[in-house]
């Protein structure tokens, strides 16, 4: 087309932009915005916040449940305010786990066992110390193609 360069900036028509600072391309090509270190430190902000929404959604239990009034009835703002808090954190570590799965390059049976932390209380507490002592959220190390 008359104005435009007949080339891009490696000399080739087709040649792909590099991509911005923080940001990588795949081994395929395709972009990723989420680096390694992105990825594992939003596992550990979200494995830890969904234990500390585990506790609470606890606690509003046992004032709910156990701690009852002499009429019986038991105060139930500590369940109002931490059970939508507890479910969107519950969600979330889903996400980000399979997330830094893909990222971080977890094996399957790595992987399984951070969605099951996710089922018993504050266990996503002891899978993200694991997770970080055995090296698993660091930089993955390259590909062989």
């Amino acid at each position: 087309m008359p104005g435009l360069p007949a080339s891009g900036p490696t000399g080739t028509r087709n040649a792909r932009p590099s991509p911005a600072p923080g940001v990588r391309r795949s081994v395929e090509g395709r972009v990723s915005a989420v680096t390694a270190p992105v990825a594992a430190r939003l596992f550990r902000i979200v494995a830890v916040a969904e234990a500390c929404s585990w506790a609470g959604l606890l606690i509003g239990m046992f004032f709910k449940y156990v701690a009852t009034g002499s009429d019986g009835v038991g105060n139930e703002i500590g369940v109002t305010v931490f059970g939508p808090i507890h479910g969107a954190l519950f969600v979330a570590y889903l996400v980000v786990t399979l997330l830094a799965a893909r990222v971080l390059r977890w094996s399957l049976p790595t992987t399984m066992l951070a969605l099951a932390a996710s089922i018993p209380p504050l266990a996503t507490l002891w899978f993200e110390r694991r997770a970080r002592s055995r090296g698993q959220l660091s930089e993955p190390a390259p590909s062989a193609r």
